[in-house]
This record gives structure tokens, sequence and C-alpha cells, in this order.
């Protein structure tokens, strides 16, 4: 319990750094929301890396990381790099959401119980109406590639009920991240 709490502590400050409404000043190279000076843009074309230690639970009978629990581990890391980057409450002011269409992963090596992973997740492409993360699960502080993912997702109009073309400003908000992973 007490590394939960530690580690939404720790989300809290991050995420605390970041603004639904930043807008970038292109003469300044910085992005500013009001009083805070948010990363220079640079740094959110940096990999965000999500840190999971392997537990019990995430184990099956072969005593390694359940295929089913990559899915989860992936999704977790998602969630922290929109939350960083201020998309989650930015998309939602919106009302538009991300909606994952297909999901295409690489099982590479075994993780076990007490294993640190590291989830490194990037924008890799923007099409009309779809994008990919790519995400990739290292054994932390090695170069064992564990399991790489590309995941395309739509952006939805929860009103209407259907995808909407990834254009304009959008796809600006998404270009300024877009990195090889």
């Amino acid at each position: 319990m007490a590394a939960i709490v530690l580690c939404f502590a720790s989300l809290t400050k991050l995420v605390g750094r970041f603004s639904p409404l930043a807008l970038l000043e292109p003469a300044s190279g910085l992005w500013h929301d009001s009083d805070q000076v948010l990363p220079d843009k640079a740094e959110l074309n940096m990999p965000h890396s999500t840190f999971i230690k392997v537990r019990g639970y995430h184990l099956d009978v072969y005593q390694h990381v359940n295929n089913a629990r990559y899915l989860e581990f992936l999704e977790e890391a998602r969630w922290s790099y929109l939350e960083a980057v201020g998309d989650i409450e930015h998309f939602e002011l919106l009302g538009l959401a991300w909606v994952i269409v297909n999901i295409n992963i690489n099982y590479r090596a075994q993780a076990t119980m007490g294993h640190l992973l590291r989830i490194d997740t990037a924008f890799t492409q923007i099409n009309g109406k779809s994008a990919v993360i790519k995400q990739k699960v290292w054994l932390d502080g090695t170069d064992t590639l564990v399991a790489d993912a590309d995941i395309t997702f739509v952006c939805l109009d929860k009103k209407a009920g259907r995808a909407v073309l990834i254009e304009g400003p959008l796809k600006e908000r998404l270009a300024t991240r877009l990195e090889t992973l």
C-alpha cells in the first residue's frame, strides 16, 4: 500500500508540472501556461518511461509474467504518458477520446518476480484518422528487450461516436511528439 501511495505522490508531482491548456510560443521554444514554464518541446519528443515491478500476481504457472499482463503494463504506461503531457484533460475538454483499434505485440524474453520493467512510450506515426504509439518493455538497467508493441488508435468524437480526422491543431499537438522508438 505504501508503494501505491508513493507512486501516486510521484505521479502527482510530475503531472502537476503540466497543463492541458498549454500553448506553444514559437519565439521562446518553451511551453507556457499562465505562470508555469513547462519543459521544452524537445523533452516531449523523448520517450516517456514508466517503471513497473513484477509482483507474484503478475505470474502464471510457469513463474514468468503472463502474456495478458503485458497488455495491462502497456496500458498503464500509456495512461502515464498521456497524463504527463496533459492529453487526458485536453482531449476531455474537446469531447474526444482515444480508442484502440489494433495492438500488435511481440514477446521477446521472460520477466519474473522482482524484475523492474521500464516501458518506453512514444508516438511514432500519424495517419488520416489513426495514429500509432510504439512501446518497448525492457528489463531495467539492461539491454534486454522483453516485449514491444505497436498500438493503433483513433481519436473518437464522444458525442458523434465516430473517429475524427487527425488534422489541424489536433495533428499539430501530436506531431510535436513524433519520434522513432
